[in-house]
């Protein structure tokens, strides 16, 4: 057992390190998509499955990536920073 009081497996450490958001990729979506993502965001909240469920090939996990990405403080820096490049 490991000092989590767990049994440890052989492929895993005791403590589990999160990937920063900080490395994430952007995601790219069409206008359409933002634009529904938006509307739902809107009606239904930070339910993230039900929004991804109206938009075909895309996961839960990737609209609240590209909700946060879009609306957190930690990527707008990152954000300008591409704008400039890409300009």
């Amino acid at each position: 057992m490991d000092k989590c009081g767990r049994k440890q497996s052989k492929t895993s450490s005791c403590c589990s390190e999160e990937v920063s958001s900080i490395e994430w990729e952007f995601i790219n979506m069409s206008e359409q998509e933002e634009d529904l993502i938006y509307r739902m965001y809107k009606l239904v909240g930070d339910r993230w499955a039900l929004i991804a469920g109206r938009i075909p090939g895309r996961k839960a996990e990737e609209i609240e990536r590209f909700w946060i990405m879009r609306h957190g403080e930690v990527f707008a820096k990152r954000r300008r920073e591409l704008k400039r490049y890409n300009s």
